[in-house]
Formats: C-alpha cells, structure tokens, sequence
C-alpha cells in the first residue's frame, strides 16, 4: 500500500486540488439514474445471451473458435506492452516521475485502472471462450469459472506487460508467452479442423468442477503476479515512463483529432528512432530503369529490413479460413462444402478483402511521404503517373500473394468448392492496390463538414467520407471476387476474367487520371 506520508506529500494534495472539480449531487445523481438506464436496456439481451451458453458445443466450431480467442488475448498482450502499459499524462510525467517523489504513489492511481481495464478484458474474453466450448449443464458454476478464469488471465497478462515495462529480462519472457500463444492458436486452428477436435470435444465435455479448479489455480497465479507488479512500480526506469507516457499522448492526440492516420506515423516513428541503416549500392537493374523504379526501390528496401513483419503478414493468411470455419458448423470434413448457403465463405469475404487491403497498405509509405511533403516530391522531379505506377508494383504483388494464400486456405477448410480459386487473389490485387494508395494519399479528416441528423443521432459526415476515401475504389474494383465469394458458383473461371478485367481497369484509371502526370 502507498505509505501515509506519500499520501499527505504537499504535491498529491495539489494534483487532488486541482483534477477537477468536486462531485455534486447532480453529478451522483446523473450517473446513477445511466447505470439503471443502461441495464434496463442491455439486461434483457445479456440474460438471453446468457441462457442460449446453456449447449452443446459444435465440435466443428470449437477449434476455429479458441483460436480465435487465444489470438485475441494474444492481441491483448501485444497492445499493453505497445502502450507502456504504465503511462501518466504528458505534463504530470515531465515533472512528477524525475521527481525525488515515491514512484509508486505517483503511479498507483495509472494501476488501478490498468488493473480494471485488464479485469473487463479478461471478463470478455472469458465469455467468449464460454460461448466456444459451451455450458451444457451445470450454467452458473462454469459461467463463474469462465468469468473468473477470464479475469485472471486480463490481469495476469497486465501485471506480466508492467513487469516487461520494469525489466528487459521480463520483457523478453513476456514476448515469449505471446508468440507461445500464437502458437496455441494456430494448433487449435489446425488441429480443430482434423486430428483435434475429439481432444477439443472432450474438454469442452469436462466436469465443471475441473473448471472450478483450473479457475482457481489462475487466481493464485494472477494475484501473485499482481503483486510483483504492484512491487515492481517503484523500481520501473523514468526514461521507460516518459517514452511510453509520450507515445501514449501521441495515440491519444490521433484519436481526439480523429486522424487514425498519425498512428502509422507514430509506429514507425518508434521502430526507426536510433536505429543505424547499413548503406548499401542499389542493383544495376533498378538504376537502368530509370529514375521512377529507383524512387520505388525505396519502399522495397523498406519492406525487406522488417522481415518479420511480412512473416506476420504471411501467417494472418489464414484468418479467413479460421473465421469460415468457426462459423461454418456443418463443414466435417474437407469435401463438405458449407458455402453453397453463403454460410462459410461469405463472412470470411470481408476479412479477406480487409487483410489484402492491409497487405497493400504496408507497402505505400512513399506515397503517404510524398503526400506529407509536397516541397520534396517536386524536387524529385519524377513523373507523376511514372512514380505511381512504379510504386503499384509492390502492393499489386504482396496483395496477390496475401490473397492467394487466403484463398487456398478457405478452400482447404471446405468453404469454398472445388476450382481455380486461387486466382482470384492475382486478378483482384490491382484494385486493391489502386484503393490503397489512395488511401495513403488522403488528407486529415475535415472536421469542418456538415453533420447529418439521422434516427441514430448526429452523424459527422467527415470522417465518413476519409473512412471512404481508398477502401470506395478498392470495393469496386473488386466486386467480381466478392461476388464469387458470397455466393460461391459452380465455375469460377468466368468470374476470374471479370476480376482480372475489373482490377487492371481500375489500376490504370487511377494512374492515367486527369492531373497525375503533372505533379508527384
């Protein structure tokens, strides 16, 4: 606990002072009256959603399912080590933690709410994994397990990233246990489709009491894990602090300013601080070229010095396959189609177009700087429709591949039939890459547009519009593909050739458009 003399110190009693003014009764009172306001309306839904646990689990459903739920707590633990986890804001880390002030006074409040934070993630997350593995008897003692199991494991994983924060050997450990459970989540996804899912059946057929007892086992962990935590606060470096606490104001700048695109700056920013970059001859290939394909080479290089980002890349391949299937509950074996019900592949459809819009993003950070710099892609001096094209190259290939890969999985997993659906990988990447550097060529969100008033309440037209803004041409130009995929057909070949038609078109549309070729 924070000792009596940390807490009468003249400074947290000015920080008290002035957080803001104190609650009145009509402050109490408005928040009462939305806590009751919101359970009237959400607790009706919640206990059906509740009482519908009470099943069997689909034995086809449970591996896609915890994989799923084991990649989303990964998810978890890679976002609380990005974000510090412990920050203060920007003008309290500046002076209070270079301060001869007790650091774990001046962080206990930061603590407190990563740790309520950590307990609705896990709460959610335990539900989740509840509604996969399912509550055929026994409801209230395996919803209390899950919810506790849940709990256990948001805050155990909060104290393990606040430990990472504190010492590099615990920060390496902690990058182990997220690739371990990566690694769980790809088994479960592969071996629930086959050799698992009697394993998978089976726990999901245990006694409740067994569930009781692993919950149990959890607490013990998490709490001592808490209390390292919770030790660890005085001992963490300020120079950790502040980097953290700075980053965290930029994020939360990009949110307030609903500019999602200051976040790719900020990342990148992060990675590339102090880094040394070996200088290295371009190939002679790429100098003949011309000076187009040499301002593009730029990005290629880019690429190639984060190898593991293109690893990752490669491996979320196959969430569209994970997804098809976790929905799929009919699908028993590679023969069994699900999808001529649009009942597999048509939810995976918008993940993949999603990742291979992702997949082309990766590659448009020349663009993105061009965008931002104005002034020095003029004194490049390079052809505007040149440096586009040239700069296509990379995400129309990354994009083919990323799909294809998608593609061959989905069918792997019974939820597309039997051709040549591959391809639609290939013919759809040019669309994709059009609506990806349009994206990186879009400018902050306009706050100064007009509202629209629907039944939903107010409704701000301009981040609707920079939502749009990329994503609209890439929609476009690839529904032939998304066709195909929301109601598979029995020949694919014809919708190959429209998708090759449709990309290539919008590609070139976008390249050879009215003023491109008179400014960078």
């Amino acid at each position: 606990m924070i000792p009596a003399a940390a807490r009468t110190h003249p400074a947290f009693a000015y920080l008290r002072a002035h957080r803001g003014r104190p609650a009145t009764w009509s402050d109490r009172y408005t928040s009462v009256f939305g806590l009751l306001v919101a359970s009237a309306v959400l607790g009706r839904p919640v206990a059906e959603a509740i009482g519908g646990l009470a099943r069997h689990a689909d034995p086809g459903r449970i591996g896609a399912g915890f994989a799923l739920v084991a990649a989303a707590y990964a998810g978890f633990l890679v976002l609380a080590r990005a974000l510090g986890p412990v920050v203060l804001p920007a003008a309290d880390a500046a002076w209070l933690v270079t301060s001869p002030l007790p650091r774990r006074a001046v962080l206990s409040r930061t603590a407190l709410l990563l740790l309520s934070a950590a307990a609705l993630a896990g709460a959610a997350l335990g539900l989740a994994a509840l509604s996969v593995f399912g509550a055929p008897g026994e409801l209230g003692v395996r919803l209390a397990a899950a919810l506790v199991l849940g709990v256990a494991a948001g805050a155990g994983g909060m104290a393990a990233a606040v430990l990472g924060q504190q010492s590099p050997a615990a920060d390496t450990r902690l990058q182990f246990l997220i690739a371990g459970i990566f690694s769980v989540a790809v088994l479960a996804a592969v071996s629930g489709a086959g050799p698992g899912r009697r394993m998978l059946a089976a726990v999901a057929g245990a006694p409740a009491s067994l569930g009781a007892a692993v919950a149990g086992v959890a607490s013990v962990v998490a709490a001592i894990l808490v209390r390292r935590a919770w030790a660890a606060l005085g001992r963490i470096p300020a120079r950790t602090i502040l980097a953290s606490s700075t980053r965290t104001a930029r994020v939360t700048s990009a949110a307030t300013t609903l500019d999602p695109g200051m976040l790719t700056w900020v990342a990148e920013d992060v990675h590339w601080r102090g880094r040394a970059l070996r200088s290295r001859p371009w190939p002679r290939p790429v100098s003949r070229l011309g000076p187009a394909p040499a301002l593009a080479w730029q990005e290629w290089l880019r690429v190639g010095r984060r190898p593991g980002r293109l690893v990752a890349l490669l491996c979320a391949a196959a969430l569209p396959a994970v997804c098809a299937n976790a929905v799929c509950a009919n699908a028993v074996g590679a023969n069994a189609v699900c999808a001529n019900t649009a009942g597999g592949a048509a939810p995976a459809a918008g993940v993949l177009l999603c990742g291979a819009l992702t997949a082309a993003a990766m590659c448009t950070g020349g663009v993105r700087r061009d965008g931002g710099d104005p002034a020095l892609a003029r004194m490049l001096a390079v052809d505007g429709r040149a440096a586009t094209a040239a700069r296509a190259v990379l995400p129309t290939l990354l994009t083919a591949a990323w799909s294809a890969l998608a593609l061959v999985g989905l069918q792997a997993v019974g939820a597309l039939p039997a051709g040549p659906w591959w391809a639609l990988g290939p013919a759809a990447a040019p669309a994709l890459a059009a609506g990806a550097l349009r994206m990186a060529r879009r400018r902050p969100v306009d706050h100064s547009m007009p509202v629209i008033d629907t039944p939903g309440g107010a409704v701000p037209t301009g981040p609707l519009i920079w939502a749009a803004t990329g994503p609209d041409i890439a929609l476009l130009g690839s529904l032939p593909t998304l066709a195909a995929l929301v109601t598979p057909p029995a020949d694919v070949l014809p919708y190959v050739a429209a998708q090759a038609v449709a990309g290539a078109a919008v590609l070139a549309a976008y390249i050879l458009r009215p003023g491109r070729g008179s400014r960078p």
